[in-house]
């Protein structure tokens, strides 16, 4: 299949995974995640109408980014890899909004870089995986009230990965009640309006669970037939 009909068929297994929980579709992002990916098959997935895209590295990141804004200005361009800390500043001047916060180092880092309001989201080691960036869902919570006293950080949600072979749901579900404990903490500039949880093998479980941000890339550019 296409790239068009990948899309197609995305968009579908989304629909009827948020119609199952009593969900609205549109409630839903789908953020094309680029890793590898060459620049034209990026484009062919904007032209097919995805509006939000996901790059890992900063580097690979940067060999694009002003070819995709310069082509489709409206696009949004989301930092989901891990971020050292001697990248932020790159990363600032790329990408609208960033989903791998992971250590008041890197929120002090971005707060010390950032010239306008930085959008960011806190990624959490729901897991519990040794093998994964985030902060301990322990900890979380302490991080983001670090973030909110910071003038030019505003956390606009929680982010997360799946287990690599456990069911996946409780680390979603974990998300989601992290955020619920946070929201009634009524922080400053801590908006929390983002669950990004959900990749291609697991997100319509992400989706059951809350997700209204999804990360697919396989899904999207794997093309078959």
């Amino acid at each position: 299949m296409s790239i068009t009909e990948n899309i197609k068929k995305v968009r579908e297994k989304i629909a009827k995974a948020a119609q199952t929980v009593g969900r609205q579709p549109d409630e839903i992002k789908l953020i094309a995640v680029v890793k590898n990916v060459p620049l034209e098959d990026i484009f062919e997935a904007i032209e097919a109408g995805i509006a939000d895209i996901g790059e890992n590295r900063v580097q690979e990141a940067e060999k694009r980014a002003a070819l995709i804004r310069g082509k489709y200005p409206a696009v949004t361009l989301h930092m989901i890899g891990h971020l050292q800390r001697n990248k932020v500043r790159q990363a600032l001047d790329m990408f609208d909004i960033i989903q791998s916060v992971d250590s008041e180092r890197l929120a002090g880092e971005i707060e010390a870089e950032a010239k306008e309001q930085a959008k960011v989201l806190i990624e959490v080691n729901t897991s519990g995986e040794e093998s994964k960036f985030g902060v301990r869902s322990s900890e979380a919570i302490e991080l983001v009230r670090f973030a909110s006293t910071l003038g030019k950080i505003k956390v606009q949600g929680l982010m997360t990965l799946g287990p690599l072979e456990a069911d996946p749901r409780s680390s979603f579900a974990a998300l989601r009640e992290l955020s619920v404990e946070i929201k009634k903490m009524n922080l400053p500039k801590v908006e929390l309006k983002y669950l990004s949880m959900g990749m291609s093998g697991d997100f319509e479980t992400a989706i059951a669970e809350g997700a209204n941000l999804v990360r697919l890339g396989r899904a999207i550019f794997t093309r078959e037939g």
